[in-house]
């Protein structure tokens, strides 16, 4: 299992700050995690390819297909402010009022 000092050395890299119960917890729970890690390393996986997916993700999204698009006369009609040929949109800091 991971020491404390670990569990905090951690913590401290991802800038969180934990209570004592949450440090105890945090013990267990990453050492799980690392076991499972070291059983996933047992397995011979020489010729596996990586995958994002557990099974094959075929025809999920249809083709691009080019269309006309909308005019650009039509799309910054109902814009309260067109700024050259774009919707125009408040400085940072500006007042929204």
């Amino acid at each position: 299992m991971l020491s404390r000092e670990q569990v905090m050395h951690v913590a401290q890299l991802a800038r969180l700050e934990l209570s004592e119960g949450e440090l105890e917890r945090m013990a267990i729970e990453l050492s799980k995690v690392l076991d499972h890690i070291e059983k996933i390393r047992e397995l011979e996986l020489e010729g596996v390819e990586p995958t994002a997916h557990v099974i094959d993700v075929a025809g999920a999204l249809r083709d691009d297909e080019p269309e006309p698009s909308l005019p650009r006369e039509l799309a910054l009609a109902p814009a309260p402010e067109p700024v050259a040929g774009g919707f125009g949109v408040p400085s940072p800091g500006a007042d929204p009022s």
